[in-house]
């Protein structure tokens, strides 16, 4: 009976033992705050970046937590979610675009691994691209370098191209209005500006189209933002009911509808999931340099063009490293 009890004993403290250890390991397991401007991570470059890190080995649940907070296009709710997982102390915070502002004034400390299309030095969100120098890294897609060779596309795509609106947010320190400013003129196109008031509301969306479409533009090139990302659908439906041909950066424009994208490939966004690999295993951000891309990619959709009666040039359609039919 002695005996008994002395193994029953033994055997009570063993799972007393074993249950502290998984509980204290289940407590361990880090956690990445996903800091969204929109309303959902199933959006590019997010999706990208979460198949990234499942690949790595990374999985929600299993060996980490993920901790979502999306803003649904909200400025004031974009802040409140960064402030909500800082407090939550999470390990590392995820976030594009518009985030990105957000998430560096929350906090100095915790690492911040972002995605952006401005240049992150010029909008003080690094020191320099090799040496970050603080709490931030990741990618930038530094679209509006780019903006000027966009123009050219679209001034070849739409013959005798006059005028041209573009669609783009203020708060952008970088913005694709201000860079074809320069080259406009040589191209003979008169640029339009239609700003996205902050905050937004989501009727924005059918005052800008009505707005480009009283002012007689030929065509609409939207910035890539916060706002024209999560209300692309919505945009390219209302234009093309005035058959008002649309351009912009990322192909997730064309694959809603734009007529043409020429951009950075949105595939390198699996490149997040590196920077937060390397930083739940110890890595700091100042020591992770910010990568630019390296592969672009024009993506034509010809079934928008024919819905609008567009005849896309046949010299433009030759250079497309896809086209939509």
């Amino acid at each position: 009976m002695r005996k008994y009890v002395l193994n029953l004993t033994v055997c009570a403290m063993l799972h007393a033992l074993c249950f502290s250890a998984h509980a204290q390991q289940a407590k361990k397991l880090p956690r990445i705050g996903w800091l969204s401007a929109g309303s959902s991570a199933a959006e590019f470059p997010q999706k990208q970046a979460l198949e990234g890190l499942r690949e790595l080995g990374w999985i929600d649940g299993k060996n980490v937590t993920v901790e979502y907070r999306h803003a649904g296009g909200n400025a004031q709710r974009l802040a409140e979610a960064a402030s909500e997982l800082v407090r939550l102390n999470v390990d590392v915070i995820v976030t594009f675009s518009a985030g990105v502002a957000a998430a560096k004034k929350a906090t100095g400390t915790i690492p911040i691994v972002m995605q952006t299309s401005q240049d992150p030095v010029r909008t003080g969100f690094v020191a320099s691209l090799a040496r970050p120098g603080g709490n931030v890294t990741g990618l930038t897609f530094l679209t509006d370098e780019l903006s000027g060779k966009r123009l050219e596309l679209v001034k070849e795509t739409v013959p005798g191209l006059s005028r041209a609106a573009v669609l783009w947010e203020p708060a952008h320190v970088d913005n694709e209005f201000k860079g074809m400013q320069g080259l406009a003129p040589e191209l003979g196109v008169r640029l339009q500006s239609i700003e996205i008031p902050r905050p937004a509301r989501p009727d924005e969306s059918e005052k800008a189209v009505q707005a480009a479409v009283e002012r007689r533009a030929e065509a609409l090139i939207l910035a890539p933002g916060g706002f024209t990302i999560l209300h692309r659908k919505r945009i390219v439906d209302l234009t093309t009911k005035h058959r008002l041909p649309v351009f912009s950066a990322w192909r997730i424009f064309a694959e809603d509808g734009a007529i043409l994208t020429y951009g950075p490939d949105l595939e390198t966004a699996r490149r997040i999931a590196y920077y937060i690999d390397r930083i739940l295993r110890g890595a700091k951000p100042n020591d992770l340099p910010v990568e630019q891309p390296t592969k672009f990619e024009l993506v034509i959709n010809l079934k928008t063009a024919k819905q609008i009666g567009l005849a896309v040039p046949a010299h433009v359609l030759a250079r497309a490293d896809r086209v939509i039919k």
